[in-house]
């Protein structure tokens, strides 16, 4: 058992370096999330863990096949496990056979058998080999009876009785009886041919099979090979997986920046941002539409500006044009020609409107806007728009700002982790694995050679085994040749017309030869049954002791029972491998997991012998890397969403004076007309005032006074409306914006200082808890990858089907090669054995019909007329047989 110790202390030593178990990661993970946050500390998930690929242990690939389908000869096996179960139907004795063991611990003495409790076990076993028990005597007495059946019946014969008279009665159905006993005899010799046959492909299987059996000794002797050679090398693929996750780790510390950073940023940006956006929405306005504010005032009041000074020199140019024209207009009204008494009244009327050629808004008492447009000027010097920016920028430079501040923190991590690394691998390098999976190697070789060495010797008594077997056969088949032959003599010089003292050489022959293989019959049958008997009574309880709990997995549970191979020891199994019987571990549980192929350090239940979790803890996540993740800190209480330049900014746009701008005075002026009265219509009245006068000089004057006037209105009326609707435009955004201008940008100052504060308020809460979150992630990698160990030792690392392939070699060649063959050959030969009694009698009655009498009933005639004459006066008599002189 050397090689197996071996193979236990290689699985836990590597079970302790690689297993995982995550109690205190556990434990960490319900810290992190013992705070719960209500209302606007409220607890946050964790981001998923991205999962990492390991990929495949390096499987190994056995060669044995432990399955057997035994072929056609399957059918013979049926028929013998049908025939067992019919005479063995109980249960497997399990209770039963624990007893016994545990009541004949110190060996089985013979004189204890007559205690009660002795007495009742056997009394158990017997009932339970009853079946075995009552075929047994039937082969006794078979044994016994046949010989002396035998002798007395030579002893009867010779004394010419039991048939040994040569005399043969003559009977009307002679015939009908010789052709019975001949169909029934070549019935019973079919089925005793059918028997050896059976016997001999039992037996031919038996040797074929046994040849094969090397062909599993090699595989499975080549499967542990391949698991002693292909372990160190899963151990190493597993060991360097920890590069894996620890490169992943070392990759999330290089980005911690864009990581960690990111996520508080993140997190803060949820909570102010909607903050600051609600808070400037109450106030009616956002910084950036503050600055889009100010520049519109510019253009608004640059727009008065330029508005106001063209109306007021349209305003003095039209007064002076309209004046001009209105004396014009009198001179003309002052021709004699208006004094006709048909023209004076139309004269008349023109002359009465002559007022209302006069301006109407005066522009010249408006205030300029030189002053406020000069301080908003002077506030658009600053560039509010790069100072908001630059205060931003300071809230996303979150990523820039935790790097720097954990920089030595990250390197502290990273030499830790390679500090594991490098215990990790000394670890391993403790045990000499490679040395002693050399020396089991080495065992492997030596044994198999020793086995080897076998091989002839086997070979040698299988051929014996072989050779007495056919011998035995060879009885049943020269008593087969006595039957067969004396049948086709008999049957062949077989002559109806001879009477039984003149039958022919050949029918006699044939009727000798019947009767050499009733005496061979009894010389041989016997012998016969007691090896049948012999071989039923092994072979039989062989299949149903071993071989039937074995297929069930029974046999397994009488080897666990607590205490029984041991009296001190409850599980022999660990008893054996760890000196600690108290593991649960038997038999039949590592039976299951081994055919399942898993690996030897969950069949073996190695966990219970190792604490995993120490080595963990002290090594893939331990409590020094956690202290360093926790003591990591980041300070955002210098940022700055709005520099102070930015908010004198703000302050002067609000006291630019665009508020004490006499909105009133501007309207009133916009909102009258500019001439009282629209010249184009008034030149239309005067052309058609002229249209009611004489042709003639007036007219055309009155007409030409007319043009000039639309001339005024085409060249200053119409530039001074344009000019009035800008101004009427810009005036109303400008009293618009002044409306609440202070009250606007102190709520958006307010709303500033309310996110600042709320950015260094809750910026210690919000790194604490993505710590916590950035850390877990991390510590999710080095879960994975214990995981991913845990789940490699149970299933792919050192997997043992090798030793549930043995198990299951050793059943196939114990039950399915030997067993079978043995349970089928003693079936074959028996059915032969007990058919032969049939045969004996059949052939003694038959060799009667074949063989030369020495006497036989002779007829004599009546000569009476009766018609039953035939019948009622025939009277035998002995006659000696005539001479043959051919015989």
């Amino acid at each position: 058992m050397l090689w197996t110790r071996w193979l236990v202390l290689l699985l836990c030593w590597w079970g302790a370096v690689n297993a995982t178990t995550t109690a205190e990661n556990g434990q960490y993970e319900l810290a992190k999330q013992g705070e719960s946050r209500a209302d606007p500390h409220r607890q946050r998930s964790p981001p998923p863990v991205e999962p990492l690929d390991f990929g495949f242990v390096p499987a190994a690939v056995y060669d044995t096949h432990a399955y057997y389908e035994p072929g056609a000869i399957g059918i013979l096996f049926h028929m013998v496990h049908a025939f067992l179960y019919a005479v063995q139907p109980n249960s497997f004795p399990k209770d039963l056979i624990v007893k016994v063991i545990q009541q004949n611990m110190g060996g089985i003495k013979f004189h204890e058998w007559r205690k009660p409790d002795n007495v009742v076990l056997l009394l158990e076993g017997a009932y339970y080999e009853l079946g075995f028990l009552v075929c047994a005597t039937i082969g006794v007495l078979f044994v016994v009876l046949v010989p002396l059946v035998g002798m007395c019946f030579c002893v009867c014969r010779c004394c010419e009785n039991c048939g040994g008279e040569m005399h043969q009665r003559q009977r009307k159905n002679t015939d009908c009886r010789r052709g019975f006993f001949t169909a029934t005899l070549i019935a019973t010799t079919i089925f005793i041919i059918l028997g050896v046959l059976v016997a001999y492909a039992a037996n031919h299987n038996m040797s074929s099979h046994i040849k094969n059996t090397r062909r599993f000794i090699n595989t499975n002797i080549r499967d542990l090979k391949t698991f002693a050679n292909n372990t160190p090398a899963q151990i190493e693929y597993m060991t360097a997986q920890y590069t894996t996750a620890k490169n992943k780790v070392l990759s999330e510390l290089d980005n911690i920046g864009p990581l960690l950073g990111g996520r508080i940023h993140s997190q803060l940006e949820k909570e102010v941002v909607p903050s600051l956006d609600t808070a400037l929405r109450m106030a009616g306005v956002k910084v950036e539409n503050a600055i889009k504010a100010m520049r519109e005032a510019k253009e608004a009041l640059e727009s008065v500006s330029s508005s106001l000074q063209v109306l007021q020199e349209g305003t003095d140019q039209l007064k002076d044009s309209l004046s001009t024209e209105r004396a014009s207009l009198s001179n003309t009204l002052s021709d004699p020609a208006c004094t006709n008494g048909a023209v004076s009244p139309s004269c008349n009327v023109i002359r009465s409107s002559l007022f209302q050629l006069g301006i109407n808004a005066d522009f010249s008492k408006l205030p300029d806007v030189d002053y406020a447009l000069e301080n908003v000027n002077t506030v658009l010097k600053t560039d509010l728009s790069n100072i908001i920016q630059k205060g931003y920028s300071s809230f996303n430079d979150t990523p820039r700002l935790v790097k720097e501040q954990t920089k030595n923190i990250v390197a502290g991590v990273k030499g830790m982790l390679d500090k594991i690394g490098n215990e990790i691998n000394g670890f391993t390098k403790m045990f000499p694995v490679e040395a002693s999976l050399a020396n089991f190697t080495i065992f492997l070789n030596q044994g198999q050679k020793n086995i080897e060495s076998y091989y002839a010797q086997i070979d040698q008594l299988d051929f014996y085994r072989w050779i007495g077997c056919v011998a035995v056969l060879c009885t049943v088949v020269l008593i087969l040749s006595f039957n067969i032959l004396g049948l086709l003599c008999g049957t062949c010089g077989y002559d109806k017309q001879a009477t039984p003292t003149t039958r022919g050489c050949l029918s006699n022959t044939g009727g000798n030869l019947l009767m050499a293989g009733v005496g061979f019959s009894f010389i041989f049958a016997w012998v016969l049954m007691a090896i049948v008997t012999a071989l039923f009574l092994i072979g039989g309880n062989v299949e149903k002791l071993l071989c039937e709990p074995l297929a069930s997995r029974q046999l397994f549970q009488i080897i666990d029972t607590p205490f029984l191979v041991h009296p001190a020891k409850k599980n022999f199994l660990p008893g054996m491998l760890f000196q600690n019987p108290n593991i649960d571990l038997t038999l039949g549980s590592m039976y299951r997991e081994c055919y399942d192929n898993n690996g030897l350090y969950h069949a073996l239940q190695l966990e219970t012998m190792f604490n995993i979790n120490s080595f963990l803890n002290r090594t893939v996540y331990n409590k020094d890397l956690a202290k360093v993740f926790d003591s990591v800190e980041v300070d955002l209480q210098d940022i700055s969403l709005l520099e102070q330049a930015g908010r004198d900014n703000l302050i002067n746009f609000a006291n630019t004076g665009i508020g004490i701008i006499d909105y009133e005075a501007y309207l009133a002026e916009v909102n009258k007309g500019i001439t009282l009265v629209d010249l184009l219509t008034f030149a239309v009245d005067l052309e058609g005032q002229a249209d009611q006068l004489p042709r003639g000089a007036l007219e055309n004057a009155l007409k030409g006074h007319a043009s000039s006037i639309r001339q005024i209105h085409r060249e200053l009326v119409v530039p001074m409306e344009q000019a009035m609707s800008t101004l009427n435009q810009s005036i109303k955004l400008l009293q618009k914006t002044s409306s609440d201008l202070p009250v606007k940008v102190t709520n958006i100052l307010s709303a500033l200082d309310a996110s600042e504060y709320l950015i260094s308020n809750n910026a210690s809460h919000v790194v604490k808890q993505e710590t916590k979150n950035y850390v877990q992630s991390l510590v999710g990698y080095f879960k994975q990858y214990t995981n991913w160990v845990h789940d490699s030792l149970i299933a792919e690392v050192a997997q043992c089907k090798p030793i549930s392939n043995i198990v299951d070699s050793m059943e196939i060649v114990a039950c399915s090669f030997i067993a079978d063959s043995v349970n089928t050959f003693w079936l074959g030969l028996g059915l032969s054995s007990i058919l032969l009694l049939p045969s004996i009698i059949i052939s003694i009655k038959l060799a009667k019909y074949y063989r030369r009498m020495d006497t036989e009933d002779v007829f004599e005639e009546s000569y009476s007329s009766s018609p039953y004459s035939d019948t009622l006066f025939r009277f035998p008599r002995a006659s000696a047989p005539s001479i043959c002189v051919d015989c």
